[in-house]
């Protein structure tokens, strides 16, 4: 099947999605944590209903959802496509400045806007398979926001492909557009009744062609230290200062091994994200990483026995370690629907790639999904350096994202 995806319209899109600042907040206590990824949401209703979709719309929580139906008589599964709007809080998104970088020949991209920040080949080894592409990036004063606006962009434009294409058969589709991902909360409040389909993908990846269907497994620990705080010019034998036993503590941990910084590949961790402290009262706040629930508890339990070390040592100390689960990799259940990979992978063959199949060593929304019973795994966007100033994006691995969701509708309909 040939397509011939509108690429100017695909890029309008999403130069008209990135001018809008839809950062998430970690600091927030509402949902949405930021009323400002609402107004995107509502745009892409008012441009769901122009395509013709008028049961799309935006509810209490500040998902969008729509629906295109079938254009075959076969009982083909409902299959979901889902990507978020946000953007990390991490890098400013507001005052957008794309730039548009036609027939890239190679060397390195300067961004005017800081133009000591660089986007150099030797960094960035995907920019080799991209001479001859039109790529997009910002003045480097922030982010662009291609995670994941493009993988907005690209659903949008296959949505409105399919209905201009009623002759393409597929199966029912189920669009959501999701948000606050980027701190962790995007499936917080995510119906799986009213979402409607049995199989989804996330279009939230990278390089072109790649495929993710594993994620690490999640747990946060909180470790509370409790002190004894008395004047420091009387405190001999009395004081207990909570910050120094959780310095203890953290020094007990692993340092050359098992941090984010010393691990790579499918190696696990354990992050230290944040620490408050006083004399009385210091919090430690671990991000556990591992793509077995089995090294995540073994890094829970390295934890708990270090704890009771410092217990012993100090009998006058009150701590307490608890732990809060979050997601778990997303490879224990595509394993039992092994044919929701083969499809995607199927269909990126179709659009002229050869599949990538790669483990996320983080989580996306369908890693959530699929431990909610809606087995998700996630499809390239052709972006690249995420959450950074050095963002960038190939238009022409956009088409492919594109043609690769509009086969996938084809081969679930084929295989029905």
């Amino acid at each position: 099947m040939r397509l011939n995806i509108p690429v100017e319209e695909m890029v309008e899109r999403f130069l008209r999605y990135v001018a809008i600042n839809t950062q998430s907040s970690e600091e927030s206590e509402t949902y949405p944590s930021t009323a400002r990824q609402l107004e995107l949401c509502r745009l892409l209703v008012e441009e769901l209903h122009g395509m013709g979709l008028n049961d799309a719309y935006l509810n209490e929580h500040g998902y969008v959802f729509a629906g295109l139906p079938a254009t075959t008589a076969k009982e083909v599964p409902v299959i979901g496509l889902i990507a978020h709007v946000d953007t990390s809080p991490e890098v400013s998104g507001a005052g957008v400045r794309p730039i548009v970088h036609r027939d890239y020949r190679g060397g390195e991209l300067v961004l005017p806007g800081l133009p000591f920040q660089i986007i150099r080949p030797e960094d960035n080894p995907a920019l080799a398979g991209c001479i001859g592409h039109d790529l997009i990036t910002t003045d480097g004063t922030t982010l662009l926001g291609a995670d994941n606006k493009a993988g907005v962009a690209e659903i949008m434009t296959a949505v409105d492909y399919l209905l201009r294409h009623p002759d393409i058969a597929h199966g029912p589709i189920r669009v959501a557009f999701t948000v606050d991902e980027e701190v962790g909360n995007g499936a917080k409040h995510f119906a799986v009744e009213e979402f409607g389909a049995r199989y989804a993908y996330t279009i939230d990846g990278g390089t072109a062609g790649e495929l993710e269907d594993e994620t690490f497994c999640a747990d946060t620990v909180t470790v509370t230290f409790g002190g004894i705080n008395m004047h420091p010019g009387f405190a001999r034998g009395k004081m207990l200062n909570s910050q120094r036993l959780a310095a203890e503590f953290i020094d007990f941990l692993p340092k050359d091994t098992m941090t984010p910084e010393t691990t790579d590949g499918r190696e696990g961790y354990i992050h230290l994200h944040s620490m408050t402290g006083s004399v009385e009262k210091t919090v430690l706040r671990y991000l556990l990483r591992d793509f077995t629930e089995d090294g995540l508890q073994e890094k829970e339990t390295l934890m708990k026995t270090v704890l009771e070390t410092l217990r012993k040592k100090y009998p006058r100390l009150v701590a307490q370690l608890s732990v809060d689960q979050g997601y778990r990799n997303m490879k224990y259940v595509l394993d039992a629907h092994p044919w929701v990979v083969d499809h995607a992978i199927e269909a990126i063959r179709r659009a002229g790639l050869e599949p990538q199949r790669n483990a996320i060593r983080g989580g996306t929304d369908g890693a959530r999904l699929s431990a909610m019973g809606v087995p998700t795994p996630n499809i390239f966007t052709g972006g690249h350096n995420f959450h950074s100033l050095l963002e960038w994006i190939s238009i022409q691995d956009m088409v492919k994202a594109v043609e690769t969701i509009v086969h996938l509708a084809a081969v679930w309909e084929e295989h029905a």
